[in-house]
């Protein structure tokens, strides 16, 4: 079972609240999405932490019902 883009933006945002978070759905399918999220709470994180704040504010779903995301990540300039 696919999720909706606006889905993938609504628990981002639950766990990084005031981040900028922008979803393509990448082929059209439903589980090929690129996410681009910019959040103050980045700021001094490796982009690998930055990433790992991403994930587990899908609680669980990637792999699952998410089949792939491509993040893009950042605080803001």
């Amino acid at each position: 079972m696919a999720m909706h883009a606006e889905d993938i933006e609504q628990l981002i945002k639950e766990s990084l609240p005031g981040a900028e978070v922008r979803i393509e759905d990448l082929r059209g399918d439903g589980d090929h999405y690129a996410a681009h999220v910019v959040y103050e709470g980045f700021r001094g994180k490796s982009r690998v932490q930055q990433h790992q704040m991403v994930y587990k504010s899908l609680k669980g779903r990637m792999g699952g019902e998410l089949h792939a995301l491509a993040l893009q990540t950042s605080a803001p300039e």
